[in-house]
């Protein structure tokens, strides 16, 4: 695929935004007809620029009331460390989203659970219980006035 234009990052945007609209849906927003919307869209998904659709779930109605991100800090810095800890990451169900950072710490998580006694239960007996674990620094989400994943 060549270069991404503006019509293709018109389409990026409106996917974004509903990946379930129909074609046509589509074609009226970005100003294509439909043939060639669907075209660039199936251009799109081929070159891997789209990787899939998903849906947007309520926290709410999914029994989710606390969300905090999480900084954490590792004891030794080795490769297999660190792939103890992903592996014990991508086990755990609170954890929504773990990123490998730079900076002070090793990586920062996105924990999601039903309340603060969940939470409590996470930090204490799953993430420090960890070997590999050696700070942790939470910080709640009290709002988020900007979340472009909803």
């Amino acid at each position: 695929m060549s270069e991404i234009d503006q019509t293709d990052r018109r389409i990026l945007q409106a996917l974004s935004r509903d990946g379930r609209q129909s074609n046509l849906a589509l074609a009226e927003k970005v100003g294509l007809s439909p043939s060639a919307c669907l075209r660039r869209v199936q251009a799109l998904e081929k070159a891997g620029v789209i990787t899939g659709y998903r849906a947007t779930v309520s926290p709410e109605k999914t029994g989710v009331g606390f969300v905090a991100y999480i900084a954490v800090g590792l004891n030794r810095h080795t490769k297999a460390s660190q792939e103890s800890f992903e592996r014990a990451m991508a086990a755990a169900p609170e954890v929504r989203e773990c990123h490998n950072i730079t900076g002070a710490v090793e990586y920062l998580l996105r924990v999601e659970t039903r309340d603060l006694a969940a939470y409590k239960h996470f930090h204490t007996d799953i993430l420090g219980a960890l070997p590999q674990v050696n700070t942790l620094t939470t910080y709640m989400v009290m709002g988020s006035p900007v979340d472009h994943r909803k």
